[in-house]
């Protein structure tokens, strides 16, 4: 009470403010506007905005002011659907990247900690994410595993994620993969929908290449957005049907370039930025959501509808109506621009509290990474038990094999043939041919099960290279020429608690220890970057013709994405979902 009442007094004018920041130029992502103002925080809640004359200074009074200079004003940006896996950072140290790019506040789907710990690597990033200068809210992870044809450590059931719904920190179901599930109404699937629409919160979607009745199906079960579009076509047929478009620009799929034409179009209030993937190079070169906001801008988009994308839109769908925009009762979340058509952020208020400025996060202290008894939780996940050259053969016969090609750019895979190799009545890789052997390994129960494919793509001469971030059940994924080396691979990762390898004739050439989950470094994003370019300068020298090779690889074993995947139980066709034989 005292707290809401001073908040009015303030905005009155009876009671200076905490903060003024005077002499602004205020983005107004709700009328689409650009004008002087001065801001009156207090509790690190906007407390009043006073539109004023150039030159002159407004009505609101501060203990402590600062003046603008006519520097822009804009809300802080928010990402709407992404893995904090995928940046393999811990929290704080993302935030120490993301925060003084202007990220205050960003959707996690620990989709992938809850592939290889279950209930509790949800709980994990709910407890890392605590007394940051960001905000993280949680998306329950739906989909584990995200098929039948994956093995993660564990199952989760809807009993097993509805506590969690209690929590203030969950917004709602992440992304609803079992599209299948949904449209045949899965027990489990529609429990899961259910428990999250009762709590009054939000179901993400992901629906590649859903169309029609079936989409129409799909929405109707309470699914409301899909990051998952790739054409002009898909996106606008979700808007049409009432979804919210999210539009994706990751580090291995990248889709705002050929969605934007769309807003530019039609100018559709339920469409936001989010990035899903993007790993630790490029945060470090390229940015964050902010990274979508410049290029939008360059690509035509007027400033003030590219920030909505990444602020207002986005806060509206999740229902966090005090967030993602600048007005009076909103959080005061804010970010100081130098140069609003190249959004060159000059500083950023978090709950109304200077956190960063030119480019630095402002604590001057070391941001603790997770305590040790968390820590401890998320160590030793990788188990394979015994592996030998003869759990790799592949028997053959003279004629066409199935192969997963990969498409660059894109997460999706192509469905190619080949003609078999053939050694001693046993298929192998054709490096001549660009055709590797590729191995999915269970790595959580020590099972012993192994599926074996072909892949078209790597440019790898010789040599392997190993993941174990294998979207989504996190086995170990391994691309090779030579069965010698996918083994050394397969040990290696073991040996480190998980990550990236590259193996040749027997030795490993470069590593990237992922130690938490197998999915996660606790290394500062410097020296994580400068073990993750010696491995990609590694598979380069090799042949290797991806940019990023193991976030390629990472993807391979996605069972519902098309067209064609592996994981550790077979060769599957995600078109048909349907395991199929490497060769007829």
């Amino acid at each position: 009470m005292d707290t809401l009442r001073r908040r009015i007094q303030v905005a009155r004018g009876e009671l200076p403010a905490d903060l003024v920041l005077h002499n602004g130029k205020l983005v107004n992502v709700c009328s689409g506007e650009c004008y002087q103002a001065d801001i009156a925080i207090v509790d690190g809640y906007i407390a009043g905005i006073s539109t004023i004359a150039p030159g002159t200074t407004g009505g609101y009074r501060g203990l402590v002011e600062r003046d603008l200079e006519g520097r822009w004003l804009a809300p802080g940006l928010i990402d709407g659907h992404m893995h904090i896996e995928s940046t393999m950072l811990v929290l704080p140290e993302f935030a120490r990247l993301v925060v003084p790019r202007g990220v205050t506040t960003v959707m996690l789907d620990p989709h992938e900690f809850a592939n290889v710990l279950g209930i509790e690597g949800i709980r994990y990033v709910l407890e890392s994410g605590k007394n940051l200068p960001l905000t993280s809210y949680v998306m329950l992870s739906s989909c584990v595993p995200a098929s039948a044809y994956e093995s993660p450590y564990r199952v989760l059931k809807a009993e097993d994620l509805l506590p969690l719904l209690e929590d203030e920190r969950v917004r709602g179901l992440a992304e609803m993969m079992n599209m299948p599930g949904v449209l045949q109404g899965d027990e489990q699937v529609l429990a899961k929908i259910e428990a999250t629409l009762r709590h009054g919160l939000v179901v993400d979607g992901h629906a590649p290449g859903l169309s029609g009745r079936d989409l129409c199906a799909y929405a109707a079960a309470g699914v409301m957005s899909d990051h998952e579009c790739t054409t002009l076509e898909q996106a606008r047929e979700r808007i049409r049907l009432g979804m919210w478009l999210m539009i994706r620009e990751g580090s291995a799929a990248r889709n705002l370039d050929t969605l934007l034409p769309l807003v530019q179009e039609m100018h559709p209030p339920r469409v936001f930025f989010v990035t899903d993937d993007r790993d630790t190079q490029d945060l470090t070169t390229r940015g964050h959501i902010d990274s979508m906001v410049r290029r939008a801008i360059e690509l035509g988009l007027d400033p003030v509808e590219a920030i909505r994308l990444a602020s207002y839109n986005t806060a509206q769908y999740f229902r966090l109506y005090e967030r993602g925009m600048l007005a009076p009762g909103c959080v005061a979340d804010i970010i100081v621009l130098d140069d609003l058509a190249q959004f060159r952020v000059e500083s950023v208020y978090k709950d109304g509290v200077l956190v960063a400025q030119n480019s630095v996060l402002l604590n001057t202290e070391e941001p603790a990474i997770v305590s040790a008894d968390v820590a401890s939780s998320v160590l030793d996940t990788v188990h394979i038990g015994m592996l030998t050259e003869a759990d790799l053969r592949i028997p053959g016969k003279p004629g066409l094999v199935n192969v997963i090609g990969i498409e660059p750019g894109q997460i999706t895979t192509l469905h190619l043939e080949a003609e078999a190799l053939l050694q001693d009545g046993a298929i192998v890789a054709n490096p001549a041919s660009d055709l590797l052997k590729l191995v999915v390994i269970e790595r959580h129960h020590a099972s012993g099960r192994v599926g074996l494919g072909l892949v078209k793509g790597f440019g790898l001469r010789k040599g392997a290279i190993a993941s174990s971030v294998a979207h989504d059940a996190h086995n170990l994924v391994i691309a090779g020429v030579d069965d010698c080396d996918i083994v050394r691979a397969a040990y290696a990762l073991q040996e480190i608690g998980g990550g990236f390898v590259c193996v040749v004739d027997g030795e490993v050439r470069a590593r990237v220890p992922l130690p938490y989950g197998g999915l996660v470094s606790p290394l500062p994003a410097h020296d994580l970057v400068a073990q993750l370019r010696v491995l990609d300068a590694t598979a380069t020298e090799l042949g290797c013709q991806l940019e990023h090779p193991c976030m390629t690889l990472s993807f391979l074993s996605l069972s519902v994405i098309p067209s064609l995947k592996l994981t550790d139980r077979g060769l599957i066709d995600v078109e048909t979902f349907t395991l199929l034989p490497l060769q007829r």
